[in-house]
């Protein structure tokens, strides 16, 4: 299973990568087992660059809950951590956990599609991806984690801190 995270509110914690690594450290008991995680990423807010910059990566995992059960459990630690789901697409966030893969698994279904429509352009998904597993492959389309990261459109800026 691939799962990006990202954060650009401190929150209560202080920091995103304070978020972050503490996030990663609930997947566990969320029968979630982290099997490498790459570094975290910087890169402007997206769309709207003005907003604080985010800090992203990606994490591997393994785990015996389905696809639903899967972002059900990121959802639970989401709200943990004080996100709250509004309207606004792609507002300002404490934590974001997208499930961008759940091994080969195809769907679509309204609240979870798989993989993650939008992941494959994004370069501060597909960087961090392509940091661990750059030979990961897209279920779809087939491309390697490398490929996309190379012809990523969105968040061109995003760099390894």
């Amino acid at each position: 299973m691939v799962v990006a995270l990202g954060s650009n509110l401190g929150g209560e914690r202080g920091s995103s990568q304070a978020i972050l690594d503490e996030a990663v450290s609930q997947f566990d008991a969320a029968g979630l087992t982290v099997l490498k995680r790459s570094s975290w990423w910087r890169s402007a807010a997206w769309p709207d660059p003005t907003g604080p910059d985010y800090l992203n990566g990606v994490a591997l995992v393994e785990t015996r809950l389905s696809p639903t059960e899967a972002l059900g459990a990121l959802h639970r630690i989401e709200t943990a951590f004080g996100r709250e789901r509004g309207q606004v697409r792609n507002a300002s966030r404490t934590l974001d956990l997208d499930l961008i893969a759940h091994g080969r698994t195809v769907l679509d279904r309204p609240g979870l599609r798989l993989p993650h429509p939008r992941a494959a352009e994004r370069l501060f998904v597909m960087g961090p991806l392509a940091e661990i597993a750059p030979e990961w492959r897209h279920p779809v389309t087939g491309e390697t984690a490398a490929a996309l990261a190379a012809g990523a459109t969105v968040g061109r800026d995003a760099r390894p801190r």
